[in-house]
């Protein structure tokens, strides 16, 4: 029994998403994408952007395709781009190919092109169809989405904690509440971040280097970002070993002191620190402006926070959240070890923070439950 054209739609734009996630540690800040050729029930090209400022999906799979691709059915997780950047127009490519139809998943939210490479195809005599498993394809690219409708980054926040909810010890003392392999799925997690967002107190206290650690990683280091109003980041700190940048977000410290710490971190010529200021209350940092530097300055998609109760207390009360990474140790730590999050007393059940759970999955002997924040409407 032949499949129907519909089952057969999804089946290849499903497919374009597996070849997404190929570039998931490499295509950063560009979106992961797929695409898939089809010629007389053949697939004759697949692809997937790999670098930032290489071949997009699309080029790849005609490449492959050569000839072939003459009116084939395309399959492509994002639409087309019709705009010329550090790679030229796909839109052009598609149409010189000769293709007859295109399948995508969903629209590109970027401004720059935002429904006119579908345009152009279809100007073109092009057939195009879509979008298809749209939700599916958003989430694929949660953070790119979000940046280009909002100008903000998505923040994935990241908390390990025992059973009664308590992050370390009252010394401060928190190695290893999990075990291996819910610290190695957390490299994932940075591996798939264009930052990790901090404070000076997890440096101060733990003295993390904050970078990815995967074997066979091929992707860039993580931005990271320390928020330390006052400046308290020691030169010697481990995040400014290796490779990588590291930014300071202050509320307008001490101008010689910013000069001194700047100059100690940079002494190997790496160039591997910059101050930003964000100056907010009392001086502290304005975590939304940071967060907005962050996204057009540095092109940050996804950003990982992995913070104490303090800031990610604060970053959860600002609305900046997006989703709750929590790995739950089969322990209980008691009343008096550190909380979760340092939020304030919350008097009604109608006041509380809402959250709604993505999955759980068992990690060794640890559970890991991922959840979105609800914001309020």
């Amino acid at each position: 029994m032949r499949e129907s054209p519909m089952a057969t739609d999804l089946f290849y734009i499903e497919r374009c998403f597996e070849l997404a996630e190929q570039g998931r540690h490499t295509a950063r800040p560009n979106p992961v994408v797929g695409c898939v050729i089809i010629n007389d029930g053949c697939v004759v090209g697949e692809g997937w952007h790999q670098v930032a400022g290489e071949a997009h999906a699309e080029i790849v799979a005609l490449q492959q395709a050569g000839m072939r691709a003459r009116n084939a059915t395309v399959y492509i997780s994002l639409e087309p781009c019709v705009h010329q950047g550090r790679t030229g127009p796909c839109t052009d490519a598609l149409v010189q190919a000769g293709v007859s139809r295109v399948v995508y998943a969903m629209q590109d939210p970027n401004p720059l092109v935002e429904g006119k490479g579908l345009a152009a195809l279809r100007a073109a005599g092009i057939a195009v169809d879509g979008p298809l498993l749209e939700h599916k394809a958003v989430a694929l690219n949660p953070g790119f989405v979000k940046r280009m409708r909002t100008g903000l980054p998505y923040i994935r926040c990241k908390m390990g904690m025992s059973l009664d909810g308590r992050t370390a010890m009252p010394s401060g003392e928190s190695k290893w509440i999990t075990g291996a392999q819910a610290r190695a799925d957390v490299q994932q997690l940075r591996a798939r971040s264009c930052a990790v967002l901090t404070g000076v107190g997890t440096i101060l206290q733990d003295d993390p280097a904050l970078d990815v650690r995967l074997g066979g990683y091929q992707g860039k280091q993580p931005l990271r970002v320390v928020v330390d109003s006052k400046l308290r980041t020691p030169p010697t700190a481990k995040i400014f070993q290796g490779e990588g940048k590291v930014v300071l977000a202050t509320g307008g410290a001490n101008a010689d002191l910013a000069v001194h710490l700047v100059t100690a971190a940079n002494s190997s010529g790496q160039q591997q620190l910059a101050l930003h200021v964000c100056a907010g209350v009392d001086g502290k940092v304005d975590l939304q402006q940071l967060l907005r530097y962050l996204a057009t300055a540095h092109d940050c998609n996804e950003i990982l926070l992995e913070a104490g109760a303090i800031l990610s207390g604060a970053m959860l009360r600002a609305g900046l959240v997006d989703e709750i990474v929590t790995y739950i140790a089969p322990a209980l730590l008691g009343s008096a070890a550190q909380p979760l999050f340092m939020l304030p007393a919350i008097e009604h059940l109608h006041e509380r923070i809402q959250l709604q759970f993505l999955d759980v999955a068992m990690l060794g002997k640890d559970c890991r439950i991922r959840s979105l924040v609800k914001q309020p409407e």
